[in-house]
């Protein structure tokens, strides 16, 4: 496999235009006058200060502040501001990013701060301060009484009354059980009213859970009517540890509610019974997007989920080029040879389901052809219905409808392909742009197909792939171009030259008919030897067949095919 890397990244004509989710934020150019009568009156601000007027309430607002952490904001924002400042009631509100402030010297400090900071995305970030009410959540603060009722109550060091949330904590799980917390008996027979959909109630649990249980792991609010989650952020910094977070049965509408506590490292998630769930396509769908919020999340609504494609560096950037040396350049080859090998092992098998997780929900895929649809030849006569050559396809209308949008219509006309199988060590890419989230390169080579009317023929295919970076870990196709004409002479000569070895009778332990088609089909498919191929397939995964492929598996196959990179 031969790489050729291009260090200009200069604009570049994509085959088709990124998903306008992934384009810039035009608002970052310029500080919108929409926004401008939002800003109190510089002299109105001054003039509470010379009052010296320290009970007035400010509101701080970021617009599409959903997209940041809160402790990210905060801190970047304190670091602009020249005079301390200490955020009350830090929540969300759709896309925008909220806090309270009663000094009206850091109101006025704050004020300044706008269009001062940028993203990780050099986008400018608005910070717009208005006068205000007091928080609503000050107005509602519980009263002692009522807080005494929730927490834990010490006395000279020892726990003397185990009220209502010491006595839903289990210490030997280290989780906590607040499902249907309004109903607890002892609120009720003390008149007490806890509604967690408040953002008083909920800081005030939170306040509770930071102090008392530091080491919490799981956090049980099923069945509390929570429809936003604009109290609950404070708890990535309360509970940082938090690994299960159950949220069944309550009344959340939209999957972006999640993004305000998706600071958590979470493991387990649980949200059955809300009306989002219903918004998605498929299951699919589903868990793709709630693995966008929480990357490393290995079981939704109690379901073990599949593992995505995931690159297997620590936390990959794609390094920014260097016109004069390139030292990231082998970082991104090995990006790109784990997900070639990893993309195809699933486009050859026999189910190309698997490749739903690798695309992005709004990505584009379109097929072409080279040669004359009236004149095909045999071995390409399935690809030429979904052919959108444009130099023979003049109706607009269809050029359209033969580019194929969503991860679900992708793998659908994928699925509907010829089975195939590509030989690695033909593959030629093209490393063409490289940015902090952005990949777009080439890869060429030759592949066969193993049924339909042409089995054995030789086919060759130049494919086209810009991903995009949506977590530190996971890759996503965002577009998709595969152009596939007929092998050259040389090229169906020289495809899959590398015979494979006969195995090793000494070698090999007694295997069922099953487990030895298992281990062929891999050194087929992946041209790793029939040893190598059993000793992965049975290293502690038992056979499992859907998991070897994407993770033992990867690792021999990356271990022969490297010290062939150029």
């Amino acid at each position: 496999m031969h790489f050729y890397t291009f260090i200009d990244i200069s604009f570049y004509p994509f085959p088709y235009s990124i998903p306008s989710t992934l384009q810039p934020n035009s608002r970052s150019v310029e500080c919108r006058s929409e926004y401008q009568d939002r800003i109190p009156p510089e002299r109105e601000v001054e003039k509470n200060t010379q009052n010296g007027d320290l009970g007035t309430w400010f509101k701080v607002t970021i617009p599409y502040g959903i997209k940041y952490d809160k402790t990210w904001i905060v801190n970047s924002i304190q670091s602009h501001c020249n005079v301390p400042f200490t955020p009350v009631a830090f929540h969300y509100n759709k896309n925008q990013a909220h806090f309270f402030v009663q000094d009206v010297s850091a109101a006025c400090a704050l004020k300044k701060v706008n269009c001062k900071i940028h993203d990780e995305k050099n986008q400018k970030v608005f910070v717009f301060v208005n006068l205000s009410t007091k928080p609503q959540s000050m107005q509602k603060m519980l009263k002692p009484k009522e807080m005494a009722q929730l927490k834990v109550i010490h006395t000279q060091g020892t726990s003397s009354s185990p009220l209502t949330l010491n006595k839903r904590y289990d210490v030997s799980q280290q989780a906590l059980d607040l499902q249907r917390l309004r109903f607890d008996p002892d609120l009720v027979k003390n008149h007490i009213d806890i509604i967690l959909n408040r953002r008083n109630c909920m800081a005030a649990t939170l306040k509770i859970i930071e102090r008392n249980f530091p080491e919490l792991l799981s956090l049980n609010l099923c069945d509390n009517k929570l429809h936003q989650l604009d109290g609950l952020p404070d708890i990535i910094e309360k509970a940082p540890k938090v690994k299960t977070l159950n949220l069944s049965k309550n009344k959340l509408k939209s999957a972006w509610e999640l993004g305000k506590v998706k600071g958590l490292k979470l493991e387990e998630l649980w949200l059955e019974g809300n009306p989002l769930c219903s918004t998605f396509s498929d299951q699919s769908a589903y868990v793709s997007t709630i693995r966008e919020y929480f990357p490393k999340l290995l079981r939704l609504d109690g379901q073990e989920l599949g593992s995505p494609i995931i690159i297997g560096i620590e936390a990959p950037e794609i390094i920014k080029p260097c016109k004069e040396s390139y030292k990231g350049s082998e970082t991104i080859k090995s990006l790109v040879l784990q997900f070639l090998l990893q993309y195809y092992l699933i486009y050859d098998s026999e189910d190309r389901k698997g490749l739903l997780s690798v695309y992005h929900d709004k990505a584009c895929f379109s097929l072409t052809i080279t040669l004359n649809p009236e004149d095909p030849e045999p071995s390409l006569e399935k690809y030429f219905k979904d052919s959108r050559n444009i130099k023979n396809i003049k109706d607009p209308h269809l050029r359209v409808q033969l580019l194929k949008h969503t991860k679900r219509e992708i793998v659908d006309s994928l699925s509907v392909l010829p089975r195939t199988q590509h030989d690695l060590n033909s593959y030629v890419v093209d490393l063409c742009i490289q940015t902090e989230r952005m990949l777009f390169f080439s890869v060429n080579g030759v592949f066969k197909e193993v049924e339909g009317e042409s089995p054995g023929s030789v086919l060759a295919f130049t494919r086209t792939f810009i991903l995009t970076s949506i977590s530190n870990s996971n890759l996503y196709i965002v577009n998709d171009k595969l152009i596939v004409r007929n092998a050259s002479m040389k090229e169906t000569q020289s495809a899959f030259s590398i015979p494979v070895p006969a195995p090793s009778s000494s070698s090999l332990p007694t295997l069922s008919q099953e487990q030895q088609e298992m281990v062929e089909n891999v050194s087929i498919e992946s041209g790793v030897k029939l040893e190598q191929s059993q000793k992965c397939c049975v290293s502690k995964n038992e056979w499992a067949h859907k998991v070897y492929t994407l993770t033992v598996i990867m690792k021999l196959i990356f271990k022969q095919y490297r010290v062939q990179i150029t």
